[in-house]
């Protein structure tokens, strides 16, 4: 259940649009944060804050020790009386909650967009880390493509939320975003993953298409309690849509856990649910004995050097806080699912 509590703002550490990152001071506080505790404001739902403002917060995540998730949230400003951001539709995301707010869903003020998806290649990601590292290595490999990033609600739902998604757009990394499901933020805002494919093929003219969810995925230790195994359906959705799905599998030499050690078994599950038979890059060499082999195809592609990749994308990426020198592999596999997307894209 959750947990709120009364605390104050002392400081406002970054602000972006959608989002103010602050430290709160909370009274009495009987074990305060050696810096000061922090919390995150999304602006879009509760307006933002100032120095000095008396806020609600949930502290939820931060009593659990959660890693991405472990800021408070600042649930509303006790200083102001109403907050009122109208919407241009109908459609609620967050819907039958206290934050629900209508996202003026994209469904209803385009066109409908055909359904096809024309043969573009949809890496479809099983972590938020992968999908900034697949999309930087197509602009690595092909700096004219038009990339565009769909996020998912199977992690956090703010795309605002998102460090590296923020760089990744400010640098040009990715062109543009769609926000599928409860996920808001994006360009565009979709109700459903299948939509949002077809709105950044033909509304924001995607030449490739990079799917996952947002930072903070769910995991239980069991093969199918995580958000990963969304991955399934995305792979499916591209194949019947007429696009082209590949796979970036998730792989690891430095997580300490055996279940994601080499070819983790989210992936493994992910497999063994789609029906798309994706194409999946040939790293690491495990893929070639993979018990699930007959599910996909594997494809032999001469992959970019990872660490080469980040350095030109200027990007800080981490998965579970290890960068590239403590898990080598992650990248490597990343990266050889963003170089198989290039090359199943026209020649330039």
């Amino acid at each position: 259940m959750p947990s709120f509590r009364t605390a104050r703002v002392t400081e406002i550490i970054i602000e972006r649009p959608g989002l103010q990152r602050v430290r709160v001071a909370f009274e009495p506080d009987a074990d305060p944060a050696p810096d000061g505790d922090r919390a995150v404001v999304l602006t879009d739902l509760i307006g933002s804050v100032a120095v000095g403002d008396d806020v609600v917060c949930n502290t939820t995540a931060v009593q659990l020790h959660l890693g991405t998730g472990g800021w408070h949230y600042v649930h509303w400003n006790l200083a102001r009386t109403e907050h009122h951001r109208p919407g241009p539709g109908h459609v609620m995301k967050l819907r039958y909650t206290s934050l629900q707010f209508d996202a003026g869903t994209s469904e209803l003020s385009l066109t409908d967009p055909p359904p096809t998806l024309d043969s573009t290649p949809v890496v479809a990601c099983l972590l938020h880390s992968q999908a900034m590292m697949v999309a930087a290595t197509i602009r690595r490999l092909r700096p004219g493509a038009r990339i565009v990033y769909v996020m998912t609600d199977g992690a956090s739902l703010p795309l605002a939320i998102s460090d590296v998604a923020a760089e990744a757009r400010r640098l040009g990394v990715i062109d543009a975003s769609v926000t599928a499901g409860h996920a808001f933020g994006g360009d565009l805002e979709a109700v459903a993953v299948p939509s949002a494919l077809t709105m950044a093929r033909h509304h924001l003219e995607a030449d490739v298409i990079v799917v996952g969810m947002g930072p903070g995925v769910a995991g239980t230790a069991t093969a199918l309690g995580t958000t990963s195994v969304e991955a399934a359906a995305v792979l499916d959705a591209t194949r019947a849509l007429g696009g082209n799905p590949v796979l970036a599998v998730r792989a690891s030499s430095g997580d300490a856990r055996d279940r994601h050690r080499g070819v983790s078994h989210h992936t493994d599950a992910v497999l063994r649910l789609t029906l798309a038979r994706p194409l999946v890059a040939s790293v690491p060499d495990a893929l070639r004995s993979n018990r699930w082999r007959d599910r996909f195809e594997l494809v032999d592609i001469e992959v970019p050097d990872a660490a080469g990749v980040l350095a030109a994308s200027r990007l800080q990426i981490t998965t579970m806080g290890r960068d590239i020198a403590a898990d080598p592999l992650f990248f490597r596999a990343a990266a050889a699912a963003g170089a198989l997307a290039v090359h199943h894209l026209p020649d330039p």
